[in-house]
């Protein structure tokens, strides 16, 4: 499932989401493997809010420079299902 999730400050723009953390591990690793620089940052997700992310507190986003997301999607895109299923991928 992809979604235009939105830009972000210094032209920056989202490349994935997950509630899980262990999945944005793996992104992450994914990323530094094939030397792709991004951001990854924490939000608390309010307690009103966390039943449309199913109970989870914490939401990992992971945000890129817009000439490199067509590599960096590649490279999610190798993960393995188990993982991937767990991305929000976006749709820049």
């Amino acid at each position: 499932m992809t979604k235009k999730l939105g830009k972000y400050k210094d032209n920056d723009v989202e490349l994935c989401r997950t509630t899980n953390n262990r999945v944005s591990n793996e992104a992450v690793q994914a990323l530094v493997e094939e030397h792709i620089p991004f951001t990854r940052n924490k939000k608390k997700i309010p307690f009103f809010k966390r039943e449309e992310y199913k109970g989870a507190s914490e939401l990992w986003v992971i945000t890129i420079n817009p000439r490199r997301y067509g590599q960096a999607r590649r490279v999610l895109d190798g993960m393995e299902q188990v993982y991937r299923d767990r991305l929000v991928l976006s749709n820049y």
